[in-house]
């Protein structure tokens, strides 16, 4: 007699399969996740590299270019007049990059929300976020990173603290949306790239990513 599976065999097969696929299809979408954050510091740290160079040839200050700051849209009408959208910077270290690609982080490279995207760069500079004349005490047009560091130190800012140094005050982030401040839509309340947390470049140019309790888990 020829000898072949039983249904019961099958199933049993197919369901050990199915139960594997379920354990291990979390663990890959992790290790994607993992390998896109590593990504996205890259490029942080490429930019790093870039305002480095800039530094260099311009007395070690920082641009003030709150002209091409001036330049570009709202994504929407209730947009605070703090707009921390990067886009701004891309044309002053073009000349020492000469790669626009990192300016988007690989988790959004195929995101579709406007609001999220802008000017070719979905990175963020909140000390970069304003226009005021003269320059607020929390903004960086045209200082040297320590007197930044100072600055931000002294600004009695909530959300920066009192950093001691260079090492912890943030020059780029992710874009995020807090959950905790009721005035984000909510369709984007506690959102960022990362989930939990979010990559942050800092005025010593080292970059690492920190967990938020303001995103979502």
């Amino acid at each position: 007699m020829r000898r072949a599976f039983t249904l019961i065999e099958l199933l049993v097969v197919i369901a050990i399969i199915a139960i594997l696929a379920a354990i291990l299809f979390p663990v890959f979408s992790q290790a994607k996740a993992a390998a896109k954050r590593a990504g996205c510091l890259s490029n942080m740290r490429q930019i790093g590299i870039g305002f480095n160079l800039y530094l260099n040839d311009s007395d070690d200050r920082f641009p003030d270019r709150r002209d091409l700051k001036a330049i570009g849209y709202r994504p929407w009408t209730t947009w605070p007049p703090s707009d921390p959208r990067a886009g701004w910077a891309i044309p002053l270290v073009d000349p020492y990059l000469k790669n626009r690609e990192i300016w988007s982080c690989p988790m959004l490279q195929q995101e579709q929300a406007v609001q999220i995207r802008q000017a070719e760069s979905t990175y963020w500079m909140w000390r970069f976020d304003r226009t005021t004349d003269p320059v607020d005490l929390d903004n960086f047009w045209g200082k040297t990173p320590e007197q930044a560091a100072e600055d931000a130190k002294n600004a009695n800012n909530p959300t920066i603290g009192t950093p001691q140094g260079v090492a912890e005050v943030e020059l780029l982030v992710d874009p995020y949306f807090p959950r905790t401040i009721p005035t984000v839509p909510a369709s984007l309340r506690g959102k960022t790239p990362h989930a939990g947390g979010r990559n942050r470049l800092f005025l010593d140019l080292h970059a690492k990513w920190i967990r938020d309790p303001r995103t979502n888990p």
